[in-house]
């Protein structure tokens, strides 16, 4: 199909022959209204705006050796800075989550509403900006929770999810002590999340999510991720290596499924760099801590500071206007003005 870009002076024909019997005639008039077979039609437009979903399994799928890596976000001042330094995907961590909204340890106390709303601030930020992976922990519950979660992470703009089989008194994936359900359990909310995004008819990403290597070891935790691949998870994530080895292994074991990196750095396995992570085969490498880890230190410096020296320190050029430049100031002022306000006539 041609489509006129120009309106044209005159009316423009275009003819085509159906099974060389049949011919369709469409005229296409001056002011922009055509006719089909004589009949006078008026022009419609489709626009379909691709979600954050779609673009996130498009990468994922797009058979190049393009690896995604996502910075740890956790509000809406870390997303920001991410999304201006260019990353072409995030990652919105559960433990950045609790300890930023609840000031508490991830010890499985941050729950459905805190975990959506959280997530659904941050892709709300640029709809068509990089798409949000977002930690779904256990799925806060059987069945019925799990259908509720999805359908809230979907309806929040939440473009890919991990779902773990760690008991609902959860914890960090680099803390000891994890105890994880049973492999039925656990294909239980793989199943109900994959049957819940395909009854939405939704593109979002399933990660199926094990934690079984403390407790049960690495063999457990390979038969696990094939069985949550047989169910439709779209991609896999064992987590807390041990070593190099063990995960240059799994994307072998589970070739050519696409399996995703959490990297932790100080965590329970060992720092692997984007590079190296690329030539093991990973797909998706998340860094969780990535944004939650320098907060504190810098917030932790800047109030040691102001305790000792009566001051925090700020450089130089840093002030509000700058933070607030970053959290999309130029943006609000330009809708202002083009609808006519002025509000912003003064300058800022």
């Amino acid at each position: 199909m041609k489509v006129a870009t120009e309106t044209p002076t005159s009316p423009v024909s275009l003819t085509s022959s159906v099974a060389s019997s049949n011919t369709i005639t469409i005229t296409v008039e001056k002011d922009g209204f055509y006719e089909v077979n004589g009949a006078r039609q008026e022009p419609t437009v489709n626009v379909q705006i691709v979600s954050g979903a779609s673009k996130l399994r498009k990468m994922i799928f797009n058979n190049s050796d393009e690896m995604i890596v996502c910075p740890g976000v956790y509000d809406g001042l870390s997303a920001r800075i991410a999304m201006s330094l260019g990353f072409k995907a995030m990652y919105m961590t559960g433990a950045g989550t609790t300890a930023s909204r609840l000031g508490q340890p991830d010890l499985g106390l941050a729950q459905l509403h805190d975990m959506r709303t959280n997530a659904e601030m941050i892709t709300s930020l640029d709809p068509y900006g990089p798409p949000l992976i977002a930690d779904m922990d256990t799925g806060y519950g059987g069945p019925l929770m799990v259908a509720k979660s999805v359908q809230q992470y979907i309806q929040a703009g939440v473009a890919g999810f991990h779902i773990e089989d760690q008991i609902q008194n959860k914890r960090c994936g680099h803390l000891g002590g994890k105890k994880v359900v049973s492999q039925d359990e656990f294909l239980s909310r793989v199943r109900c999340a994959k049957q819940t995004k395909d009854r939405l008819r939704s593109d979002i990403v399933l990660i199926a999510r094990t934690d079984a290597l403390q407790q049960h070891g690495y063999d457990e935790c390979i038969r696990r991720l094939k069985a949550a691949r047989n169910l439709g998870a779209d991609v896999g994530l064992l987590e807390g290596f041990t070593n190099k080895e063990q995960a240059r292994q799994a994307v072998k074991d589970l070739a050519p499924w696409p399996l995703l990196l959490n990297m932790v750095e100080n965590g329970a396995g060992p720092i692997i760099p984007v590079d190296e992570a690329r030539g093991m085969g990973f797909k998706i490498m998340i860094f969780s801590f990535a944004t939650l880890a320098p907060a504190y230190l810098g917030i932790k410096q800047g109030l040691e500071t102001l305790r000792d020296q009566g001051v925090v320190g700020v450089p130089d050029g840093l002030g509000p206007k700058k933070l607030f430049e970053v959290c999309g100031l130029n943006d609000s002022m330009r809708i202002d003005t083009e609808a006519g306000g002025s509000g912003f006539s003064g300058g800022v």
